[in-house]
């Protein structure tokens, strides 16, 4: 290993492992990997950069975001509802740029982008968006895409029920997610990753801010559930549903599914079942606290009232469970940007905060098998940020990132 040397000189730096805050840090990084913590002595030829009092964390990351909707024209986070007959998928991808940055910014290094609800033509948005930040062309977190997310008809997912258009308006085919029978839901995960997907996104059971669904059914059956698990798992790609219903949670983990997103409605029964079959749980917890629902329909509000108060109760039960729990914020449902309050949401449930840390690093590293990230070891891609205090005592730092580094270079530097 060859390349630019630099050393990082902190107050501190966290073992997200252990949970344990060290003093001080000194980390090298070679390149774009890190390749001595706290060494005895430090190369006298690398560049030194000095960040004071601030404590060094390996990158943040959320498995539930969507960057290709809401951010800038969009103040109160959510998009303009009317944005998927209005945005074409030029502009959509340009203001996902902007989205990146400002993810990457709030110290998120790894992002999963889960699921285009969106009409596309049949276009991997995600997936392009990967390919030009991973070229230099703009700045953003690494991206796991899942291409469009997969939905039947009237599905959760199904772009056309956030308006609740009228038939015909957004014509919707298997290549962009909405599939019927196991024919076609076979089809649909097969052209997602044949353009690229990393994970595939499916709809298990309705949605809270989607019409004519209601939140605990289950969509998929299990015989299409199956199918979709047996079509991703060959190809060597994940599954992640979107699943509040206990229903429809307990059908995935039959099924295979790799990680449940929400999971809001979860029996005792089930999370015991999460725990014996290793399932993951991606909760979105801050929704309940983030979400503006305001505005939306009155149908919508009384979903929300009736689903977020039972799903910080199911989150803390999950918790004490033992249940593998990755950190997601389904931005931009919570403001890009903000991304970092799903950590206090997940302490505020009874998580300690080195247990918060913890989820949004290397137990989301786990959840997209990466081994190369989510923590400050030798070997591993410098990742790092920096924020003040100490997150180990007081979680809240990680909402005031001071500097980033994605791999081995500097993108903030406050």
């Amino acid at each position: 290993m060859s390349g630019h040397r630099v050393v990082l000189r902190a107050a501190g730096w966290v073992d997200v492992e252990t949970g344990h805050r060290h003093t001080p840090a000194v980390i090298v990084i070679e390149g774009n990997r890190i390749v001595a913590v706290d060494p005895p002595q430090p190369p006298p030829d690398a560049q030194v950069i000095d960040l004071g009092e601030l404590t060094l964390l390996p990158g943040l990351m959320d498995m539930e975001i969507n960057l290709l909707i809401g951010g800038p024209d969009t103040p109160t986070g959510l998009p303009n509802p009317m944005h998927g007959v209005q945005d074409d998928p030029v502009y959509r991808t340009l203001r996902a740029t902007v989205n990146a940055r400002t993810t990457l910014h709030a110290g998120f290094t790894t992002v999963r982008n889960l699921g285009l609800m969106v009409k596309t033509g049949g276009y991997l948005l995600d997936v392009d968006l990967h390919r030009a930040i991973e070229q230099g062309w703009c700045e953003g977190p690494r991206i796991v895409g899942a291409g469009h997310a997969i939905t039947p008809t009237g599905g959760h997912l199904d772009p056309t029920m956030f308006q609740r258009l009228a038939p015909h308006i957004m014509p919707i085919g298997v290549e962009e997610g909405r599939a019927n029978g196991v024919p076609q839901v076979r089809e649909s995960v097969r052209y997602q990753i044949k353009y690229g997907a990393e994970v595939i996104k499916i709809s298990a059971s309705g949605g809270v801010m989607s019409h004519g669904t209601l939140a605990g059914a289950q969509q998929y059956s299990d015989e299409e559930l199956s199918a979709i698990v047996d079509e991703a798992h060959r190809a060597g790609v994940r599954v992640a549903a979107h699943a509040h219903g206990d229903a429809g949670i307990r059908a995935c983990i039959r099924a295979g599914v790799d990680c449940i997103e929400h999971g809001s409605l979860a029996s005792e029964d089930t999370i015991a079942m999460m725990v014996d079959h290793g399932t993951f749980l991606v909760p979105t917890s801050y929704l309940s606290e983030g979400l503006d629902v305001s505005k939306a329909a009155p149908a919508l509000r009384k979903k929300a009232a009736e689903v977020f108060p039972r799903a910080r109760e199911t989150l803390r039960k999950a918790i004490a469970a033992g249940v593998r729990i990755a950190c997601g914020t389904d931005a931009p449902a919570v403001p890009h940007g903000d991304n970092a309050k799903e950590l206090w949401a997940l302490v505020d449930r009874g998580m300690t905060p080195a247990q918060a840390l913890r989820a949004a690093t290397v137990t989301s590293a786990e959840l997209i098998d990466a081994d190369d990230r989510g923590r400050l070891a030798p070997g591993l891609l410098a990742d790092i940020i920096a924020v003040p205090g100490d997150p180990t005592a007081d979680i809240t730092t990680v909402q005031d990132v001071r500097f980033v580094m994605k791999d081995g270079r500097i993108c903030k530097h406050m």
